[in-house]
């Protein structure tokens, strides 16, 4: 099997080097001045074992690529906000043999919350879901650091629409190769939402800063219970911290220190967006539609877009300020 990348930002690349480590074929799909890097000078993936080099076929999309192979699995890496144009694109790149990738090839949603399986099944015949627990930072072209050990990560995987398959367990072995953790489970998406309820904090790290406090932990416990509500309202089942943890226990440990997680990061590279409306926002949308109010959510997914728009910089709010604006939406709801 060949794996083509599609994102190959910090979860992206950390999966294409690791592969490809382990000797596998893995091309990543990248843009602008990383993929400028990536193909001059090779990516530079530090892990927990040291920094190496690996020189990967980089392309920008289909048409560098050329046709596409019957044996290629499409491992979709790029933020949510992205995954639509992705998709299209993909999608309809032609496989050696007849039909495009979205009728023949399987593609794996490796994303942060639950949109983007529903946005590929509208698209694609044969979709995965990917819970990815692996925290790795990307702020410079070409470079990337996954820092976890004695695992590089733990990526829980399965149908999206529920069961395992031969599949599933032919890409859990090469991720097992290339220094992952990879159960095959029946209920991949209930991983996922499990997951979404700690990415909640995304949008506080992202205005404030990914310092710890007591503060930062008591407003994304306030945006977690809202999670639990909207979750129990809709009848959505979930995996608890407990058992995340437990699952994680012994096999991937970050390194000690600070680390500025995704949506950070997004803001620390200007890209001008940011996850929050498939994070926040999904707790926002099940509350609208239960009948659950959501106002932490609510001003969580409004701050972190209105730092990506404008441009801010990441942590340029204190956490009083964004606590006060939370306090004011909920006294409206």
């Amino acid at each position: 099997m060949r794996y083509v990348i599609i994102g190959a930002g910090a979860i992206g690349a950390t999966i294409g080097g690791r592969l490809a480590e382990a000797g596998r074929e893995a091309v990543l799909v990248a843009r602008g001045a990383h993929a400028e890097a990536l193909r001059a000078d090779g990516l530079r993936l530090t892990t927990a074992d040291g920094e190496r080099v690996h020189r990967l076929s980089v392309v920008t999309g289909p048409a560098d690529l050329g046709e596409l192979r019957p044996d290629d699995v499409l491992l979709l890496t790029v933020k949510t906000q992205d995954a639509i144009a992705a998709l299209d694109a993909w999608g309809d790149a032609e496989i050696a043999g007849g039909g495009t990738a979205a009728q023949r090839l399987p593609v794996l949603c490796a994303q942060n919350g639950v949109e983007s399986e529903r946005l590929a099944l509208r698209r694609f015949a044969r979709v995965y879901g990917m819970c990815v627990w692996l925290p790795a930072t990307f702020l410079e072209p070409g470079v990337v650091s996954a820092l976890c050990a004695p695992l590089t990560g733990m990526l829980h995987l399965g149908p999206a629409a529920g069961g395992t398959g031969r599949l599933a367990h032919r890409i859990a072995a090469d991720l097992s190769e290339a220094g992952f953790d990879a159960p095959v489970v029946e209920d991949v998406m209930r991983w996922k939402y499990g997951k979404l309820l700690a990415n909640l904090a995304n949008a506080i790290q992202a205005a404030t800063g990914p310092e710890p406090g007591q503060e930062k932990t008591a407003l994304q416990q306030r945006a977690v219970r809202e999670g639990e509500a909207v979750f129990e309202a809709a009848g959505i089942a979930y995996v608890s911290e407990a058992e995340q943890a437990a699952a994680r226990d012994g096999k991937v440990q970050p390194p000690p220190g600070v680390r500025g997680g995704s949506s950070w990061q997004s803001l620390a590279r200007g890209t001008g967006s940011v996850e929050a409306d498939y994070l926040n926002g999904e707790i926002s949308l099940l509350g609208r539609l239960h009948g659950v109010p959501t106002p932490v959510n609510d001003t969580l997914r409004h701050a972190a877009n209105i730092f990506a728009r404008e441009g801010l910089p990441p942590g340029t709010t204190s956490i009083g300020d964004l606590t006060a604006l939370a306090d004011e939406a909920a006294a409206r709801a």
